[in-house]
């Protein structure tokens, strides 16, 4: 009797082992390798940097310098630099522009400046600058775009602080999908902002005063956004080949000395 005993309790024992280490390889399955991690650490790194710069690009005003032609008899001239918000004018001292200039700047030398926001965001003005009219439809796309990439880049941190937390691994290829795309808009933006560049020096007003000359040049905030767009891209594909099932290279290629072969 005793003997048929231990046989069930060391029947059930081995069962109960069977389980835990079922449940163990479940839990591990369910888990990140620490070398899957660790890749999608380094790529949720790059996505931050371009993320960084996206940030800092949209939330300055230095995407483009308006440069006024510099003129005989008068000790200041007068430069501009805008982004998607506001524009800043500067009126410049002649004496301090480099002697081989032709033209009014660069924007980011000592001056009285004038910064003002956008009126079309709050009660949809135009604005003027340099006797010149903004097309306000164009400079309204651009910033809806940016905002829209920014959102963007948001959603797909969250995705990835999601699998690298919860082990949520179908959302790492939705988080490949926002920062791609978070990357294509900002291009989007930096084109559209373009067009509004250009309709801006074509929109000279026919009242006198004439508008004077103007010359513009990108400035880093637009660089900012280009390298942001980029990396995002960089990244978003980095996430998309990480969300991708490893080739069976094992399948193929057998070990030497495998009984299968």
């Amino acid at each position: 009797m005793m003997m048929w005993s231990n046989f069930f309790m060391q029947e059930e024992d081995r069962r109960r082992a069977a389980v835990g280490r079922r449940r163990a390889q479940g839990q591990q399955n369910l888990g990140l390798t620490p070398e899957r991690e660790g890749k999608i650490k380094l790529a949720l790194l790059l996505a931050t940097v371009g993320a960084t710069l996206a940030v800092l690009s949209v939330g300055t005003e230095f995407w483009v310098e308006l440069y006024t032609y510099k003129t005989n008899g008068s000790a200041v001239c007068e430069a501009a630099h805008m982004g998607l918000w506001k524009v800043c004018v500067k009126r410049l001292w002649q004496a301090d522009v480099p002697a081989g200039r032709d033209t009014c700047g660069p924007a980011e030398l000592p001056g009285e400046a004038n910064c003002t926001y956008f009126k079309f965001f709050t009660t949809g003005e135009n604005a003027r600058i340099f006797q010149r009219t903004t097309k306000k439809e164009v400079n309204l796309a651009a910033a809806v775009i940016a905002v829209l990439s920014l959102t963007a880049v948001a959603l797909g941190c969250l995705c990835v602080i999601m699998v690298l937390s919860k082990g949520a691994e179908f959302l790492l290829r939705l988080g490949a999908v926002c920062f791609g795309l978070s990357g294509l808009l900002l291009f989007v933006s930096l084109e559209v902002f373009r067009h509004s560049v250009r309709a801006l020096l074509q929109g000279a007003s026919p009242e006198t005063p004439p508008a004077p000359r103007l010359t513009y040049e990108y400035s880093w905030s637009l660089g900012c956004g280009v390298g942001a767009g980029l990396i995002l891209l960089l990244g978003g594909i980095c996430f998309l080949l990480l969300s991708l099932p490893s080739w069976p290279c094992g399948s193929l290629c057998p070990k030497r000395g495998d009984p299968t072969t």
